[in-house]
């Protein structure tokens, strides 16, 4: 679904799964730098909007995902994962209750498989799920204190907004801010996205899910062994890093170029990049654990530096 917002003066529209949102709207750092000061709101209408309904839904969701959904609070958003057997991430949603039904954002094309396996585990709970991306738009506001949510910071605002109000919502919300510049800032915080900084391998001690997404103390759900032996043996296999690529060359690697070592060994993939209005190109990669982080790289061609997001030691600790 194309946004309208790809109308305002300026916009560029984006590529591959975010052609549908504007990249920018004539000034990259003219709107990281208003997002960086708490203003404005980036269009985030191409992600797809999962509904949850019915009395059971809370419990029903912390007995299937990796959050404590049991006594949320409407307005309180949260993430959640939902984890293969084995502890891979199959599923990544977030999202707020609002005492009536629990609705969430999830990546573009993700909702469908996402409300499928929601549907085959609803056996006779007193739950609906519905995929509402045809109704609802996602925006994002950074904080309003002026520091534009940076490592941490308190947590940014997701506003669901009826699609067809969404150039309304523009006009109170503004400036608006494209696509690379939230990519820029979510970098910089070192916040994967599902499916592009994450694989089918990816579990969430890797790139620094526990936490913001997996909340240690709950009962049972699919692919907690896991979780938990990594997090109380520490080391997982990989470490998300964020990586400060050479400004050299006027262009960004594509997502899943290999990193190598000093001996042309490939020792991670790239996943997203960007140009960030102070510290230049930057990026997040899964290295594999045991690349020193002190180690010099080269990611086609480009040498880069890395910054620890993900401890390689011991997997609990992330950059904020």
């Amino acid at each position: 679904m194309r946004s309208p917002l790809l109308d305002l003066p300026g916009a560029v529209a984006g590529d591959g799964i975010d052609a549908p949102v504007a990249a920018h709207y004539g000034s990259l750092h003219v709107e990281q730098r208003a997002l960086a000061a708490g203003e404005g709101f980036v269009d985030l209408s191409h992600h797809d909007v999962v509904r949850i309904s019915g009395p059971d839904r809370l419990t029903w969701l912390h007995s299937l995902t990796t959050q404590y959904f049991e006594g949320l609070q409407p307005g309180v958003w949260t993430e959640a994962l939902v984890l293969s057997p084995n502890g891979h991430v199959e599923h990544w949603f977030a999202g707020a209750d609002d005492g009536e039904a629990f609705t969430a954002h999830t990546e573009p094309g993700a909702a469908a498989a996402l409300v499928d396996f929601l549907d085959r585990m609803r056996f006779m709970m007193r739950v609906e799920v519905a995929d509402v991306s045809a109704d609802l738009a996602v925006a994002w506001r950074p904080p309003s204190d002026g520091r534009g949510g940076r490592p941490g910071d308190r947590p940014a605002t997701y506003d669901l907004v009826p699609r067809e109000q969404l150039a309304v919502y523009a006009e109170a919300a503004g400036p608006a801010a494209g696509l690379w510049a939230y990519e820029a800032l979510r970098i910089e915080r070192g916040e994967p996205r599902f499916g592009i900084d994450t694989d089918h391998r990816t579990i969430p001690n890797e790139v620094g899910w526990i936490g913001p997404a997996v909340h240690l103390d709950k009962g049972c759900y699919r692919g907690q062994e896991t979780v938990a032996r990594v997090h109380n043996l520490g080391r997982p296999p990989r470490r998300l890093t964020l990586l400060h690529l050479d400004g050299s060359e006027n262009r960004l690697p594509a997502v899943g170029s290999d990193v190598v070592d000093g001996a042309g060994k490939v020792v991670g993939r790239v996943g997203s990049s960007a140009r960030h209005h102070e510290l230049g190109p930057i990026g997040l990669a899964l290295l594999k654990r045991n690349v020193p982080v002190d180690a010099p790289l080269v990611v086609e061609g480009m040498p880069v530096a890395q910054e620890v997001v993900v401890d390689p030691e011991i997997g609990l600790h992330f950059r904020r």
